[in-house]
């Protein structure tokens, strides 16, 4: 596979049809807080699975970070799933359309769908992984000091990220407000917690307790 021109960290997009038709989708149907994010989720990725040794096709790496926020966006506010299945989604129709191979599909869309749960994407293949490690490196720290100083650098001179924190608090809030149902059991319903006035969170022995088994 060739590599495009504009390497981050020693890091390229991959220069591809499908890589440039992804970029351009994203970019139009997302802000810039997306569209930087989501290319940071990729270079960060592909820099631990460098620093793992890991055997990953770029392309998909790609193509699953860029995808997976999409599901935030308010034409999915009313869609009654978890986010990350609307991006999986998205994904999915975006690869089948062009003629990817199912296994491919299959891959990315487990990346995506699974980037918020941590202690499972760790252990299956390299693009599901790297998915989640370059989510969790971008927004929540984990193996901060695994990329060294000049690499992150590299990553944020290219991608930057203005008062990012606060500014991708406030995107998921405005991506699973409409929903809270979703957040039931997984990562997102801290956000609602701490973000929406009278959210409520599911309550798993609760849910067990009351349930419509006599015992």
């Amino acid at each position: 596979m060739t590599t495009g021109p504009s390497p981050a960290a020693g890091v390229h997009v991959p220069d591809t049809k499908l890589a440039a038709e992804a970029t351009e989708l994203v970019r139009d149907t997302t802000g810039e807080l997306v569209y930087h994010h989501s290319h940071r989720v990729y270079l960060f990725g592909a820099l631990q699975g460098r620093r793992r040794d890991l055997s990953f096709d770029p392309e998909l790496l790609y193509i699953g970070a860029m995808f997976h926020d999409l599901g935030l966006g308010e034409r999915f506010h009313d869609s009654g799933r978890r986010f990350e299945v609307d991006s999986a989604d998205e994904a999915r129709r975006f690869l089948q359309s062009r003629g990817v191979p199912e296994d491919s599909v299959r891959r990315v869309w487990t990346a995506i769908a699974l980037h918020t749960t941590p202690g499972i994407p760790a252990f299956m293949e390299p693009e599901v992984a790297l998915v989640t490690a370059g989510v969790e490196y971008d927004v929540l720290g984990i193996g901060y000091d695994d990329i060294s100083d000049a690499d992150r650098a590299a990553v944020v001179a290219l991608h930057p990220r203005p008062d990012f924190k606060r500014r991708i608090l406030a995107a998921f809030t405005e991506g699973i407000r409409p929903k809270p149902e979703t957040t039931f059991g997984n990562v997102k319903a801290d956000v609602l917690q701490h973000y929406v006035p009278g959210f409520e969170r599911g309550d798993f022995v609760r849910t067990i307790l009351e349930s419509p088994w006599p015992e």
